[in-house]
């Protein structure tokens, strides 16, 4: 007898800006797939990441915690024991587990296979810990449950594609049993090992003369040089999501299972520091997030400031599963209940390993950001920090008028200042101390338009 309960399917990519969909008014036409599945679902139009770096937000998602909590603040880390584990809850439940792609959360085992144990709890597997390290753009390999070497033949986004909908077809003969199945790509992420956007062969060329977004026309950076394969990357990754839901839709799960799509950070294309991430502007947290299937479809274009922290405990909801009490996001239903109330500001922890740590709050209208001195580089938090950045997304969408030190929103920057405050403290940070920007007078732009008449 089948099982009622849903399916769940994470489409989970990585680096791809926000501001390269349809939905978000790019002209390019790089996902069509993604605009029309999340018209049909519910799109979180103000999401952001938790922390915009690749192995500490695969950790906020796979526990619902903040980074500092499960201790993977910087790369390298793995996951702790005790933490709450996305998996590990839905396998209990009675759920088949698969993870397809990059880990990034295997400490101490190098680039390629994870050993079972620091899987937290798939039971399916064809993954390396860094995909980025271990295969290129057409010489895709990845490792099974067994710690075996797999090569795998087409475009990396292809061959990992083939793998997904392989278990696909498994898990459709056998529907007593619901899955979890989360699919990490590594595009549209830079190749780390000559710093490349490698699209698929001739796709790069259709989009040599896409328009660069604001920040990147404004700021220059490296993104004249890879925005054509960064695109290119991004047309492949949709083409698969199709590919994917024309699978579920032939096989009948269509109608049956949660589908998901994310990614873990952005990319500012060395505008805001000297690499793509790592900041705490748009262009670096502000992520493409939608939520289609049951329960999800028909939920609108959301404009709550949204977090990928809270994607695991929104599963374990929608799959019936008591949300542990150590989790620290929270389930996105209460966006879509009339009678809920939802927080204004999502909050955000940036730095780690060779950059000073730094917090943030955005809403659906303004960026708060400070961060502390190079003393504390290496550091998972600092007992100072400083107010660093202050944007109105309303007005300034793409942050090019820092507003940190504004006379004319001190009052707002004190709100915000003690709102972050609050928040550190709730997630367990040690007390800390904000000091103010030094003043600046930018343009004196009013926090509230003038009222009809």
């Amino acid at each position: 007898m089948a099982d009622t309960r849903p399916n769940i399917l994470v489409f989970f990519v990585d680096q791809q800006r926000w501001d390269t969909l349809g939905l978000n008014g790019y002209p390019e036409g790089l996902t069509p797939n993604l605009d029309r599945l999340a018209r049909q679902g519910t799109f979180f139009q103000q999401a952001v990441t938790p922390q915009p770096v690749c192995g500490p937000c695969r950790s906020c998602l796979q526990t619902g915690q903040v980074a500092t909590t499960t201790g993977v603040w910087r790369n390298g880390p793995g996951l702790k024991e005790d933490a709450p584990k996305l998996a590990e809850l839905l396998k209990a439940a009675g759920y088949d587990t698969a993870y397809f792609g990059k880990w990034h959360l295997s400490e101490g085992t190098g680039d390629g296979p994870v050993p079972a144990e620091n899987r937290a709890g798939y039971e399916r597997w064809m993954a390396a810990n860094c995909v980025e390290l271990t295969s290129g753009p057409y010489s895709a390999a990845l490792w099974d449950e067994q710690g075996i070497r797999h090569a795998l033949p087409g475009y990396r986004v292809d061959a990992q594609t083939d793998v997904m909908l392989s278990y696909l077809q498994e898990r459709a003969a056998q529907p007593e049993k619901p899955f979890l199945c989360f699919h990490s790509y590594l595009e549209p992420h830079h190749q780390n090992t000559d710093d490349s956007y490698p699209a698929p062969d001739g796709y790069e060329d259709r989009y040599r003369y896409a328009p660069l977004p604001p920040d990147l026309k404004a700021l220059g950076g490296s993104a004249p040089g890879h925005w054509p394969g960064y695109c290119g990357m991004i047309k492949r990754l949709d083409e698969a999501l199709g590919r994917t839901m024309d699978h579920l839709k032939s096989t009948g799960l269509d109608e049956k299972t949660i589908l998901v799509f994310i990614s873990d950070h952005g990319c500012h294309f060395k505008t805001r520091n000297n690499e793509y991430k790592r900041s705490p502007h748009e262009s670096s947290v502000r992520v493409p997030f939608a939520i289609w299937g049951p329960g999800w479809n028909g939920g609108g274009h959301r404009q709550e400031a949204a977090s990928l922290l809270d994607l695991m405990p929104s599963l374990l909801e929608s799959a019936g599963v008591e949300i542990p009490e150590t989790v620290q996001g929270r389930s996105l239903k209460a966006c879509l209940d009339p009678n809920q109330d939802w927080e204004e500001y999502a909050f955000i922890q940036f730095g780690d390993g060779g950059m000073s740590p730094g917090r943030a709050l955005r809403s659906s209208r303004w960026k708060y950001a400070v961060s502390s001195t190079e003393e504390y580089i290496g550091k998972p938090d600092a007992p100072e920090y400083q107010e660093t950045h202050l944007y109105d997304l309303q007005a300034d969408p793409y942050e090019l008028q820092n507003l940190a030190g504004s006379e004319a929103h001190r009052e707002l920057r004190e709100e915000l200042k003690q709102a972050l405050l609050d928040r550190m403290h709730r997630y367990g940070e040690a007390p800390a101390e904000i000091l103010d920007a030094a003043p600046q007078h930018p343009g004196q732009r009013t926090q509230e338009y003038p009222g009809a008449v």
